[in-house]
């Protein structure tokens, strides 16, 4: 019977530190999430390694459309209308892909985000796509990077970047003067409610 017990106390350890660990991705899944202007931009994708192959050219081969990561689709969500390298996107979610050249990129806004890859990708559910120039870094990203890199409280890059390469697409909100207004207004009713405090 103590026999028993120990073995059934051993399997409920095992099982519980099962549910605590995972076997290590190959290409791990990653979710960036910051603040843009009035509300948010997130962007949840998978990060391959270079691990010493020949990345754009061969492994994502030039002139065809790529899924931005590994794995799933590239997700990218705007909490408002954004003007996405110079083309108005509304708020929501899309599926994010590249056509990656040797000096540009066409970086792809597409409605469909819940695909495997890029291999049901339907050009016909594009959104919008923007054409950046691709620069040479200085030193090697071993993982596959998205970042959200802001250059003001109202606008900000999307820097992807993998290997050598790195492309940007400038990110800033649709309507800019409505959304300063509204900003300037909501930072008088701040100041109103924290005078208010001081004098109670």
């Amino acid at each position: 019977m103590k026999k028993l017990i120990i073995a059934v106390c051993i399997s409920v350890s095992a099982f519980s530190f099962a549910q605590d660990y995972s076997v290590p991705a190959a290409s791990p899944r990653q979710k960036v999430e910051q603040q843009f202007s009035m509300s948010k931009i997130t962007i949840d994708y998978g990060r391959p390694g270079v691990k010493g192959r020949k990345i754009f050219g061969e492994l994502v081969p030039y002139g065809q459309v790529w899924r931005a990561g590994a794995n799933s689709s590239t997700k990218i969500t705007f909490g408002q209308a954004v003007n996405f390298g110079g083309k108005t996107v509304q708020a929501g979610t899309y599926g994010l892909f590249i056509v990656p050249t040797e000096k540009e990129w066409k970086v792809i806004l597409n409605k469909d985000f819940q695909q495997w890859g890029a291999y049901t990708y339907d050009p016909k559910q594009d959104v919008v796509d923007v054409t950046v120039p691709v620069n040479k870094l200085a030193d090697k990203q071993e993982w596959f990077e998205i970042t959200l890199n802001p250059t003001d409280e109202n606008s900000g890059n999307l820097v992807i970047k993998w290997d050598m390469a790195q492309a940007e697409v400038p990110l800033k909100p649709s309507k800019l003067d409505t959304v300063i207004k509204i900003s300037d207004k909501l930072k008088e009713i701040k100041k109103i409610e924290s005078d208010s405090t001081k004098k109670s």
